[in-house]
Parts: structure tokens; C-alpha cells; sequence
């Protein structure tokens, strides 16, 4: 089975506790975490044609394909443990009604929640699903090469 990545704004507390729900309810581990700051990170970004400083939602990358915004979140939904799959119908209401309120959110998420002063890092029990730790070598990197030592 091929794991997802989910890439999240490391330095954003409601993103972190996003991570957190997930990595809970992942027992099937179909998904691995990273940040978007983080080299493996801008490495995707750049390989999907994204922004190296791209921040403003989650993103998804399944296979060769990325989501984000509302779809990325409940394309995620639909892969937790226990009745998180019953938010995935919500895909049916376009894109345009639900990203609206994603971005709202997204957008003021610094002033509700607070921002780290550092980006997280993975805890002991977290490694292997973290995209750092769980895929150090990323073809990826190989292909949109960044400088490690600025």
C-alpha cells in the first residue's frame, strides 16, 4: 500500500494539533506527515510546481496528484479510524462553497490558535510517521535538489 503524505505548516499550533487527530487515528498508517518547511517538503513543492514558501493549506500528495485546502482535509477524513470516512461525502458540495470557509480559517489560524516559535519535529514515538524519518531519501530530492547547507 502506498502511504499518502500530508504536508502542514509546522510552525502553525491549530496545523500541529491537526497532525496530532491525525496521526491518532491513523492505526492503518496510510499517511506520513511533513512539513512544509522542512527540505523533503520544498522539495514536493517544487516537484508539483507549488511555491517554495506555499503556507496557506494542507496539502495532500497521493500517487502523482496533490489536494488542498477543504478537499485535502476530507480526502484525509475519509482515510482515520472510527467515523471520520462520514465527513468525506461533504466532496460533493463544490469547491467553491467549501474552500471559502478552509481559507477563512486558514487565514486567521496565527491569531486564534498562535504560531511556535520553532517548527515541530517528530517525538520518539512519531519517527516513522514523519516524511523525514520515514522517507529520507525521496527520489524527489533528486530531482528538485536543495541546497541543505544554507
Amino acid at each position: 500500500m502506498q502511504q499518502s503524505i500530508l504536508l502542514f505548516d509546522g510552525y502553525c499550533n491549530l496545523c500541529n494539533a491537526a497532525v496530532d487527530f491525525v496521526l491518532k487515528r491513523d492505526a492503518r498508517n496510510q499517511i506520513v506527515v511533513g512539513s512544509l518547511q522542512s527540505l523533503e517538503g520544498k522539495a514536493l513543492l517544487r516537484h508539483f510546481k507549488l511555491p517554495d514558501d506555499y503556507l496557506a493549506s494542507l496539502i495532500l500528495l497521493e500517487k502523482e496528484q496533490y489536494f488542498v485546502g477543504s478537499t485535502a482535509a476530507l480526502r484525509v477524513a475519509k482515510k482515520l479510524d472510527g467515523l471520520w470516512f462520514l465527513l468525506y461525502p461533504l466532496i460533493l458540495v463544490p469547491r467553491f462553497l467549501r474552500d471559502p470557509i478552509y481559507s477563512w480559517i486558514s487565514t486567521n489560524r496565527y491569531r486564534w490558535f498562535g504560531k511556535k516559535s520553532t517548527c515541530r519535529v517528530a517525538k520518539k514515538e512519531e519517527e516513522g510517521k514523519f516524511l523525514t524519518k520515514a522517507y529520507p531519501f525521496l527520489e524527489v530530492l533528486n530531482e528538485h535538489p536543495i541546497d541543505r547547507h544554507p
